[in-house]
């Protein structure tokens, strides 16, 4: 039985659900966003409550039931409260900010690096803390943003140096000692 699947989705009063065969649409204060159900599951409202159920016991079936769940809850909290990634700029003379549509960071290279930000996300730059924040409603895609902007220089294994999550820690290893 899945535990995650079995457990209602409240829906607070700001926002409309609305329910077909082959995804669920949620309106909210900040915005709209789909989901797609497999056609094993079956979603419903009651009483200001999303329920997810399933249609059969399979193993296949019950993965995507609480699959499903999650992804519909991502969705309410999404168009409710957003969605926040913070990243932190380490290393001396790394920075960033944004500059129009763009977020123009100097992380050690012999050029900047432009990245294009995208329409459904917001990014902030707090310069004085060095610190990089990706808003937006779908989780999805906050996360994806995230990753590719800590990909541009993953925090180095000897020094510290680089872009990394807020709450993420580095374990330094000893570099080599002279004889």
């Amino acid at each position: 039985m899945s535990r995650i699947g079995m457990k209602p989705i409240p829906v607070p009063a700001s926002v409309k659900v609305s329910i077909s065969p082959e995804k669920v649409e949620v309106k909210g204060p900040k915005g709209v966003l789909e989901t797609r159900i497999p056609f094993q599951i079956q979603v419903e409202v009651k009483d200001e409550r999303i329920i997810v159920s399933r249609s059969s016991e399979d193993k296949q079936t019950k993965s995507f039931h609480g699959l499903t769940r999650a992804l519909i809850n991502n969705t309410v909290v999404g168009v409710t409260e957003g969605f926040k990634k913070q990243l932190k700029i380490i290393g001396v003379g790394y920075r960033a900010e944004v500059k129009g549509k763009n977020l123009e960071m100097q992380l050690g290279f012999s050029h900047p690096i432009i990245f294009p930000i995208p329409g459904d996300v917001t990014v902030n730059v707090e310069p004085k803390e060095n610190l990089i924040t990706v808003e937006g409603i779908d989780r999805q895609r906050v996360g994806e943003i995230s990753a590719v902007i800590r990909r541009f220089r993953k925090p180095d294994a000897y020094k510290g140096k680089g872009i990394r999550y807020i709450d993420e820690r580095i374990s330094l290893k000893a570099g080599k000692t002279g004889a």
